[in-house]
């Protein structure tokens, strides 16, 4: 599988921005914030917060390979084995004494120290387990929005409802930051973040093209900046670049995957510690997975500069994880059109209920109703004691060539 010539480019931007963020959490005159990976981060822009991403740590934890081996520590500690192994192998590695930025920067040898974390629930209850973990352990407050889940319509009521909440933080995060809001610079982050989810979203998009010029995987990857850089500058160029070489991937009628027969559709949470394996798996097999579900949960299709608070409210409440099964099944249908995909690999993730959606039939409504067939996968997102290589690897196989087989 050839590797995207903005990779390094790409690295060498998320290890400025970590450490920007290390540097400032040893400043005197910076305030360093913790937030949920889609939380109110315009906002913490806005206010010159240097923002930390835990759900960005964890996942570099699962991605090395060393989160197993710290998720014992936290479990030491009273934290279930079967809850979220991000947040477990987040907290076994504060207790262990180590952080996955090393691997970026040996100069950096912890986490920064927040002044304050900002979490929403519209993912999942664990983000503020996680943040109230930390809140303890340092003594900063823990604020944030509380979103209602099981989203079926996106009414007016309940944007004003996550809107209110989210105009609730302004008053403690001034007190924390030391400034004033200033409108111009919320609707300028809120701005930037539009344009950076627009590109993205082009970026996912040309994952359309029969020869796809990316996967899921490599999606996986390149996602970094906007998620650590949402609402920066930084983010929106880079994805200009990116998208610049995808593009010409498509012209050229270059694919990810040599010899594309057959095309997947990826719901649930990546398998960090096992990407690159079942990535090559499904290299060899001839099958790209195409779209995604997760790396498509930083489109925030709603964001609007003219209306800050609201805009970031309506983007909150249209995530894919926050919405009913009906909506998700009739996202996954016509997702499934518009990458022309032959079926989808759900990923039932032991540890992230909120974001396995194949426990309630699913996958057999699926096949019923639009027709698309797939397969489920048991493993999870950091936690490879619950992975089995050759379980995964016989599903895989099986059902690419079974879709290869319906395949006209």
């Amino acid at each position: 599988m050839p590797r995207l010539e903005s990779t390094t480019r790409m690295q060498a931007l998320m290890a400025e921005a970590f450490r920007e963020c290390d540097a400032a959490a040893w400043d005197p005159g910076r305030r360093v914030a913790w937030c949920s990976s889609v939380g109110p981060v315009e906002l913490l822009r806005a206010l010159g917060f240097a923002i930390f991403f835990p759900e960005n740590h964890a996942a570099m934890l699962g991605a090395s390979r060393a989160a197993t081996d710290l998720i014992p520590a936290a479990s030491a500690e009273g934290y279930s084995p079967d809850v979220c192994s991000y947040m477990t192998s987040d907290i076994g590695a504060f207790r262990r004494g180590v952080t996955a930025l090393s691997r970026v920067d040996p100069s950096i040898t912890a986490v920064p120290r927040p002044d304050v974390l900002v979490y929403d629930t519209n993912q999942c209850r664990d983000v503020l387990d996680w943040f109230s973990f930390y809140g303890r352990q340092w003594g900063a407050p823990v604020i944030g929005v509380s979103a209602p889940r099981g989203v079926g319509e996106v009414t007016g009521d309940l944007v004003a409802s996550v809107a209110a909440q989210i105009r609730g933080l302004v008053q403690p995060l001034e007190s924390i930051a030391g400034r004033r809001l200033d409108a111009g610079r919320l609707r300028e982050a809120v701005a930037v973040s539009r344009d950076t989810s627009i590109l993205w979203r082009r970026v996912l998009s040309t994952g359309e093209a029969r020869p796809s010029p990316l996967t899921f995987f490599d999606a996986c990857v390149h996602m970094g900046p906007a998620v650590v850089l949402r609402g920066d500058p930084r983010s929106a160029a880079y994805y200009e670049g990116l998208l610049a070489e995808l593009e010409g991937r498509v012209a050229r009628g270059e694919a990810a995957v040599a010899g594309e027969r057959v095309r997947l559709y990826w719901e649930g949470m990546p398998i960090w510690g096992r990407l690159r394996d079942v990535s090559d798996l499904l290299a060899r097999l001839g099958a790209c997975v195409a779209g995604s579900t997760y790396c498509s949960s930083w489109v925030f299709d709603a964001l609007d500069p003219d209306a800050p608070f609201d805009s970031m409210a309506r983007a909150a409440l249209e995530l894919f994880i926050t919405r009913t099964d009906a909506v998700k099944e009739r996202i996954l249908a016509a997702e499934a059109r518009r990458y022309s995909v032959h079926g989808i690999v759900f990923h039932d993730a032991k540890t992230c209920p909120n974001n396995s959606n194949c426990r309630y039939g699913m996958p057999g409504r699926l096949a019923a109703g639009p027709g698309v067939p797939s397969v489920v996968v048991h493993s999870d997102l950091n936690d490879l004691r619950l992975h089995a290589d050759e379980g995964v690897r016989l599903a895989l196989e099986a059902f690419v060539e079974q879709c290869a087989e319906a395949s006209p």
